[in-house]
């Protein structure tokens, strides 16, 4: 007659490895919140997933110039709130900062833009943004741009641009640190393959928790 396992056994290996998703949760969830206070924004941690602000010439992947004096593909950002008064738009030592889009389509509320100061200016109390992004055009960073290079906002709601300039009010916070390759991992597990990835590595790590020593303690004792 084959050994069966008790099933309080069974049951014991499944909520320890319960328990240890919820602790690890709560951990991730904790240095997140914890960033967001800290470094005054909702938006602490960003992976870059464009390659616009590189200005090395078709090698932007991140891997091929990785820390050359601006951003590439895959790396992982560091993003602090900051007063719009006291954003540096000295170019081309600016500071390259993080927007929300303003464009009007709600599906589009939410995604973030990535560029550089090149000027500001206040107009009716409200701080307005010149930008670009220092890989766009002939004269990439830190060249001085020409206007026709810098990126030209358009004022889909009150407020929101202004002459090409993009509002304070979508202003998320400035760059200060970025760390290269890390963030491949994050937009890899955000895409569709990644996503599927990720589930079978938490149906294996079940596997080797929960099943793998079931299958051990069924084997026969020998006689």
């Amino acid at each position: 007659m084959p050994f069966k396992l008790p099933k309080h056994c069974f049951m014991k290996n499944a909520k320890n490895l319960f328990f240890l998703v919820i602790i690890v949760a709560i951990c991730l969830l904790s240095f997140w919140f914890a960033l967001k206070y800290v470094l005054n924004t909702e938006h602490p941690v960003l992976p870059v997933s464009s390659g616009d602000m590189c200005t090395v010439s078709s090698h932007c992947d991140g891997f091929s110039h990785p820390f050359a004096p601006t951003l590439h593909v895959g790396d992982l950002i560091f993003v602090q709130g900051i007063d719009p008064e006291n954003v540096n738009s000295n170019y081309p030592d600016s500071d390259i900062l993080v927007f929300y889009s303003p464009k009007q389509n709600p599906n589009d509320e939410d995604k973030l833009i990535i560029t550089r100061v090149v000027e500001k200016q206040k107009v009716n109390g409200i701080l307005y943004f010149l930008t670009k992004s220092d890989g766009k055009g002939e004269h990439k960073w830190p060249e001085k741009p020409d206007m026709a290079e810098c990126d030209y906002w358009l004022d889909y709601r009150e407020n929101y641009a202004y002459n090409g300039m993009i509002s304070e009010k979508l202003l998320v916070g400035k760059v200060i640190f970025r760390i290269p390759w890390i963030g491949h991992i994050l937009l890899f597990i955000s895409s569709y393959f990644g996503l599927l990835f990720a589930i079978i590595v938490i149906v294996l790590l079940v596997a080797v928790k929960v099943l793998i020593p079931k299958l051990k303690e069924r084997k026969p004792k020998p006689l």
